[in-house]
């Protein structure tokens, strides 16, 4: 099966207290409310001085009732409404040359009455609607504050996993060599030559576990990747000497073809070497429980636009059905005890590198993982 094998909370989130029961509070809102009255008073009064010399009460009350309920709310635009119908059956209606039937004045009345109260009432919706409106912000802002904290704790989490993962792998291989060396030495001739060749590896696994500490170290402190020119043959060489008892154990057959030609490229060694490394660990998992041959093949060749392609492929159980390309995302495993970040950041630091990784299945058993690289591009940030 294949396995992913690789792998900034922020402050916890402020809560809005309202102000506890301070001594103003009271009468702050008891003079904001004689605020919003007054203005409902004051408008009709405006209303009833500007109206009676022209006798134009309805337009003039309409708009006092709509400045009442706009400004003051429901309760003061009520309020206006009572005080303009006063003022305009008290005032208006009989000041009509000649005087008007009864009928006709109480018409008009209750049309006046209905407006205002229609405007009351549209003024009170039109408020309420902003203010829903405001709590539908207010609550999607939060949602978004909310998931934003959520996914800066999953991107600590992917890092740790990454952090643990990528720092066990040399930790391992050294381990692996140190058994290797007391062997060579515990043997009744020891063999310092082989032993010698051990302890060197183990000095290369704990440097390389030291540099991928500090990589991880670049990230939180923002600092620039350090980049140089990489032979990326030279990498796939260290890659297998670093891997080779794991492959003499599961009794696999490594196939290398590299291309002489392949030009020197700008990369972060530590990374590529990791990218190499996660490619042959899944390569060799998926040839595990395989009867038959058990073959690991790696090529690299000069590619079209500028671009160099670096292949791993086995001989295994080749890739899920159907999740060819899931395989890359976070979390992914088909392992058990799998942290399924290992393609994940590996694509990762291909894309990082201005190129590309992905996956294939053999025409024959087994898949196919394909890195490209460009040659004269310089790395993305």
């Amino acid at each position: 099966m294949w396995h992913n094998h690789l792998v900034d909370p922020e402050a916890l989130p402020l809560t809005i207290r309202k102000p506890s029961g301070r001594p103003g509070t009271g009468v702050d809102e008891l003079l904001s409310k004689l605020q919003r009255y007054s203005l409902a008073t004051i408008s009709c009064g405006a209303a009833l001085a500007i109206a009676w010399p022209i006798d134009a009460p309805a337009s003039c009350f309409l708009l006092a009732v709509t400045v009442s309920s706009l400004f003051g709310g429901l309760g003061p635009g009520l309020l206006s409404v009572g005080l303009s119908a006063l003022a305009f059956n008290h005032f208006f209606l009989r000041r009509t040359f000649p005087p008007a039937d009864e009928p006709a004045v109480f018409l008009r009345f209750v049309v006046f009455l209905v407006a205002t109260l229609l405007i009351t009432g549209l003024m009170e919706i039109k408020k309420r609607a902003e203010q829903s409106r405001n709590r539908a912000k207010e609550a999607l802002r939060q949602s978004q504050s909310d998931l934003a904290r959520v996914s800066r704790i999953t991107t600590m989490g992917e890092l740790t996993a990454s952090l643990a993962h990528e720092v066990n792998q040399p930790i391992a291989a050294a381990l692996t060599d140190a058994n290797t060396c007391l062997r060579w030495l515990n043997r009744e001739r020891p063999d310092m030559e082989e032993a010698r060749g051990a302890a060197s590896r183990m000095v290369k696994d704990a440097t390389r576990a030291a540099e991928i500490i500090s990589r991880i170290r670049l990230l939180f402190n923002k600092s620039a990747p350090q980049r140089e020119s990489v032979d990326i043959n030279e990498i796939i060489r260290e890659m297998v000497a670093l891997m080779r008892d794991e492959i003499a154990r599961n009794s696999i057959s490594v196939q290398t073809e590299l291309a002489e030609d392949i030009p020197l490229i700008m990369g972060d060694r530590v990374q590529l070497q990791q990218v190499l490394m996660n490619l042959m660990i899944n390569g060799i998992d998926a040839m595990k429980d395989v009867d038959g041959m058990r073959r690991l093949a790696i090529k690299s060749q000069r590619a079209e636009k500028e671009q160099l392609t670096v292949s791993v492929s086995d001989t295994g159980v080749g890739l899920p059905p159907q999740q060819s390309d899931q395989i890359f995302n976070a979390f992914f495993t088909t392992k058990p005890h799998g942290t399924g970040m290992g393609l994940r950041i590996s694509r990762s630091i291909a894309e990082s590198h201005g190129g590309r990784l992905w996956a294939a299945s053999n025409s024959s058993r087994g898949a196919s993982f394909h890195l490209a690289l460009p040659i004269k591009v310089e790395a993305h940030e």
